[in-house]
């Protein structure tokens, strides 16, 4: 007979409320899919007045969908720390991007560890979980700090592929700090300043970026690959 620890029921009672109530309870359903709507335009203005509109609860609404696009990990996080460097200020939005994007990733890790890989691939994809374990095989815990250096490729993916692994929830917790803290505080800052056109080109900046260090990491796990064969 199997026995779970006390701990481990109750965070599998958390997100099995937090399912359930997504699943019966209307009003919440219709938000949260409204919220992934806004999300899915990758349109920056129209989610910084879809922030705005909640007035004074607009803080609790960027973390929320902080939270929501960790969960639906192809969705861009940058989007929201930039959206949050606009509405309040780039060190405000900065610590609450970063606040709310380490409690997005403990979600992801635990939904992984609690639920297993087949949940996880159903909210990310079995081809980039498969993609992130070759990199866990050979960066162990670096891993985490490589992928924080490609804005544009989902970091989320990473947090479930974490939860499959055997490290604990420190040693990813602190990674995942370290890791996203610098480019949190990059983004907002470059975020609280962009307009018009200046958003174009630091768009492009970064997806050159992004791409420089994916094909560096690709090459460099290939080759590696080679030897060891």
């Amino acid at each position: 007979m199997i026995k779970f620890s006390k701990s481990f029921l109750i965070k599998l009672l958390v997100l099995l409320t937090i399912v359930g109530v997504y699943l019966f309870v209307p009003p919440v359903n219709k938000t949260i899919n409204q919220m992934v709507f806004y999300l899915g335009m990758l349109d920056l203005e129209a989610l910084k007045k879809y922030i705005l509109s909640f007035g004074v609860w607009a803080p609790i609404i960027s973390f929320t969908l902080m939270i929501l696009q960790s969960i639906a990990a192809p969705l861009p996080a940058f989007m929201i720390t930039f959206s949050n460097a606009a509405l309040f200020g780039w060190w405000k939005g900065a610590i609450l991007s970063w606040v709310s994007s380490m409690a997005g990733a403990a979600l992801c890790f635990y939904i992984a560890k609690l639920l297993g890989r087949n949940t996880a691939e159903k909210l990310t994809s079995k081809f980039a979980l498969d993609s992130i374990d070759d990199f866990f095989k050979k960066y162990g815990k670096h891993t985490i700090l490589i992928a924080r250096l490609l804005p544009f490729i989902s970091f989320d993916v990473v947090s479930y592929a974490a939860g499959l692994t055997s490290m604990s929830f420190i040693s990813f917790f602190i990674a995942t700090g370290i890791g996203q803290l610098p480019a949190t505080i990059i983004y907002s800052y470059v975020g609280g300043m962009l307009v018009g056109g200046a958003k174009m080109m630091v768009f492009g900046l970064l997806t050159l970026f992004a791409l420089s260090v994916l094909i560096f990491v690709v090459k460099k796990v290939w080759t590696e690959r080679q030897k060891s064969k």
